[in-house]
C-alpha cells in the first residue's frame, strides 16, 4: 500500500494574518524572517551579557563564609558559528528592508528627537520591537489591569498601543457604545428642538440674551428661592417653558406665587393637586387674572374654597376642569359672577351646559370675553343665550355634541343682536352652517379684526364672496377658513355647486383685507385654482403686512406661486405648503422660512437666497 502524499510545502512568500500585527511584521514574515527569533535571540543576548556584568562584580568583592552560594544561571544553548553568521547576515537583511520602507521614514522622526537613540540602526531595530505584536495563541499582560490573558485573533488594542483582556475590551466597548449613543441622542434631540422652536414660532437664528438668561433659569429653577422683580411678562415665559418640559409642581408652584401678584398663570397643572389650587388663593389673596390648563384636580372642593374667599376674579380660564358639577358653576356665576369680564371654559366634557349659559347671561352684565370648546351639554338653546350679552366683543364658540348638531338659527341671532360690537369672531366645527351665517356677518358685524370659520361642508364659494364685496368693516388683521370645502367620498374632486371657499371668495377676501393681513390661513381650501393665487401675486400687487400664510392641502399650489408669494409679501416670515407637491424647487429669500416641502430636504427650509436668486 502506497503511502499518502505529502502536503505540499508552504511557497516562499506566501503568510497568513492571523491576529494584529503590525505592518512591519508582515513584511518580514514575506521574506522568512521570524520577528520573534530576532527578538528572543535579542532577549538572550541582553541577559547574558547582564550575567557577566554580575559575575565580575562578585568576583572583585570577596563573599563572606557565611554567605550562601546563589544559584547558577540555567545554561543558555550555544549557537554555531554558522548559525550565528546566518542569523547575523538575516538580520542585517531585515534591518536594511525596514529602513528603506516608507513606514520607517515617517517615524523616524521621533526616534531621532530621543537622545538615546541618534543611530539609523538601532532606530530601525527600535522601530521593529516597538512595532512587535504578540500572536494568537501567545500570552501578553493586559494594558489596563495587567492580568495576564491569551492572545486572539480578536484581542482589542488598547488607548496606549498595548492589548486588553475580554474583560477591559467589552469594558471599553460599553463606554465608547455610550459615548456614542450621546451623540445620536443630542443630535436626535437637537434636532426635535429646532422644529419644536419653528411650531412656537422661534425662528432658526441667535437667540437674545433675555431668552438665554430665563432658558438658564429654567433649567436651574430647582436651585431658585425666588423670581425676585422679574416683570410679569417673562414670569409667564418661564411659565411656559417649565409647564411644557412638565416639570410644574407643588414645589415650583410656590415661585409663581407671590402676596403682590394680581394674575397667575399655569400652563400645565397635571401635576398640581386640589391643595396646590386652594394655595394660590391663601397666598395670592389680590388675584384678579386666574388662568389654568389640564387643570384636572380644580375640582368642587377648590370651587367651594374660592366661594369662601374674597377673592373676586375679573378673567377666568379653565382648561380640563371636568370635575366641576353645573351646581358649583350655577353658585359661582351667582355669587361671583357680577365681577367678571373674562370666562373660558373647555373641555370639561359633560359640564357647563345650557343652563350655565342661561345664568351667565343674568349674572355677568359686564362681561366681555367669552369662550366655549369642546362642552358637550351646549346646544341650539344654550346658544341663543350668548345674544343677552350685550357688551361681549371677543365670542370663541366651538360645539362639539355628537349627539346633536347646532344649526344655524341661533348662530344668526346672536350675530344680529351683538355682532356690531364684536371684535373677534372665532366659530370652529360649524360643518351644518349654511350661507345665513356669512349673510348675517356682512350685515351686522362692522368692527371685526379676527374671523375664524373653519371646518364647514355647506358654506358656497358665492357667499364668501357676498360677504368680502362691498363689506363695511374695516380690513382684517387676522382671517382663518381652514376646511372651508366640498366633501364627497364619491366624487371627491367634482364641486358642481361651488362649495367652499373657492377662487371667487379667495379673491374677494384679498381684495377687502389683503393690505392690512397678517395671519391668513386657508388649509384644505384646495377648490381655489392656481389662475386664481396667480392673479392675486403678481409682480404689481404688495402685501406688506402679511407674515404667516398657510396653503397647506391647495393642490393648485406649485413652484412659481410660492415664488410670486414670496415676491408680493416682503415681510413674509413663514409660509406652509403641506400636501402641495407642485412645490418642489422654489427658491426661497433669505430670512424667510418654507415648511412642508415634500422632498428630501425635509419639512422646515431656511432662505439663503436674496432677492435677486443669488446665494448669501
Amino acid at each position: 500500500m502506497s503511502a499518502p502524499n505529502p502536503p505540499n510545502p508552504p511557497q516562499r512568500g506566501a503568510r497568513a494574518i492571523r491576529g494584529p500585527q503590525s505592518a512591519l511584521t508582515d513584511f518580514l514574515a514575506s521574506h522568512n524572517i521570524s520577528a520573534n527569533q530576532i527578538r528572543q535571540d535579542a532577549n538572550a543576548r541582553r541577559a547574558a551579557a547582564l550575567a557577566s556584568v554580575q559575575a565580575a562584580e562578585d568576583d572583585s568583592n570577596a563573599p563572606s563564609p557565611a554567605a550562601e552560594p546563589e544559584p547558577a544561571a540555567p545554561p543558555r544553548r550555544k549557537e554555531t558559528k554558522a548559525q550565528e553568521a546566518k542569523r547575523k547576515k538575516e538580520e542585517e537583511k531585515a534591518i536594511a528592508k525596514i529602513k528603506a520602507s516608507k513606514q520607517f521614514q515617517k517615524r523616524r522622526r521621533q526616534y531621532n528627537s530621543d537622545d538615546e537613540v541618534t543611530d539609523e540602526d538601532e532606530a530601525a531595530r527600535a522601530f521593529f520591537q516597538e512595532s512587535m505584536a504578540p500572536l494568537p495563541g501567545q500570552m501578553e499582560n493586559c494594558e489596563i489591569c495587567e492580568k495576564r490573558f491569551s492572545v486572539t485573533a480578536y484581542s482589542r488594542a488598547g488607548p496606549d498601543g498595548g492589548l486588553l483582556c475580554p474583560k477591559c475590551s467589552r469594558d471599553m466597548d460599553k463606554e465608547e457604545g455610550a459615548a456614542k449613543k450621546k451623540r445620536k441622542t443630542q443630535a436626535g434631540r437637537q434636532r426635535r428642538q429646532l422644529q419644536s422652536n419653528l411650531l412656537d414660532g422661534i425662528y432658526p437664528g441667535a437667540k437674545d440674551l433675555m431668552t438665554l438668561c430665563i432658558e438658564t433659569l429654567a433649567k436651574n429653577v430647582d436651585m431658585a428661592d425666588s423670581f425676585g422683580d422679574l416683570p410679569p411678562a417673562l414670569v409667564d415665559r418661564l411659565s411656559g417653558i417649565l409647564c411644557k418640559k412638565r416639570l410644574m409642581n407643588s414645589s415650583i408652584l410656590d415661585l409663581f406665587l407671590r402676596p403682590e401678584y394680581d394674575s397667575v398663570t399655569i400652563y400645565d397643572g397635571s401635576k398640581l393637586s386640589s391643595d396646590d389650587y386652594i394655595r394660590i388663593f391663601q397666598i395670592v389673596p389680590k388675584i384678579k387674572h386666574l388662568r389654568l390648563r389640564n387643570a384636572v384636580q380644580f375640582k368642587n372642593k377648590v370651587m367651594d374654597h374660592l366661594l369662601g374667599t374674597t377673592v373676586e376674579l375679573e378673567s377666568l380660564s379653565l382648561y380640563g376642569a371636568n370635575l366641576i358639577d353645573d351646581e358649583r358653576w350655577n353658585t359661582y356665576l351667582t355669587e361671583k359672577g357680577s365681577h367678571l369680564k373674562a370666562l373660558k371654559v373647555y373641555w370639561t366634557d359633560g359640564h357647563f351646559g345650557n343652563e350655565q349659559l342661561e345664568v351667565l347671561a343674568k349674572t355677568c352684565p359686564d362681561l366681555e370675553r367669552l369662550k366655549v370648546a369642546h362642552n358637550q351639554k351646549v346646544t341650539d338653546p344654550g346658544i341663543s343665550h350668548i345674544a343677552n350679552l350685550p357688551n361681549l366683543k371677543y365670542l370663541s364658540l366651538e360645539i362639539t355634541n355628537a349627539r346633536e348638531r347646532t344649526t344655524s338659527g341661533p348662530y344668526v341671532e346672536v350675530i344680529n343682536s351683538i355682532g356690531g360690537g364684536l371684535r373677534t369672531l372665532s366659530l370652529s366645527n360649524i360643518s351644518q352652517l349654511n350661507d345665513s351665517v356669512l349673510k348675517a356677518i356682512h350685515e351686522q358685524c362692522k368692527d371685526l379684526s379676527k374671523l375664524r370659520l373653519a371646518d364647514n361642508e355647506v358654506f358656497t364659494d358665492q357667499a364668501f364672496a357676498d360677504l368680502f364685496t362691498g363689506w363695511r368693516n374695516p380690513p382684517l388683521t387676522y382671517l382663518d377658513l381652514h376646511k372651508c370645502r366640498h366633501i364627497d367620498a364619491a366624487e371627491p374632486r367634482e364641486n358642481p355647486e361651488s362649495i367652499g371657499l373657492g377662487s371667487l371668495g379667495f379673491q374677494a377676501l384679498m381684495a377687502h383685507s389683503g393690505e392690512a393681513l397678517r395671519h391668513l390661513n386657508v388649509h384644505s381650501c384646495r377648490h381655489i385654482s392656481r389662475e386664481a393665487f396667480e392673479s392675486i401675486f403678481t409682480a404689481d400687487k404688495t402685501y406688506p403686512e402679511l407674515q404667516t400664510i398657510d396653503l397647506s392641502f391647495c393642490q393648485q399650489v406649485n413652484d412659481f406661486v410660492a415664488g410670486s408669494i414670496f415676491r408680493s409679501c416682503p415681510n413674509l416670515k413663514t409660509l406652509k405648503v403641506f400636501g402641495n407637491f407642485g412645490v418642489k424647487d422654489v427658491r426661497v429669500p433669505k430670512g424667510k422660512i418654507l415648511i412642508g416641502v415634500p422632498n428630501a430636504l425635509g419639512m422646515q427650509i431656511e432662505g439663503t437666497e436674496d432677492g435677486d436668486g443669488r446665494t448669501i
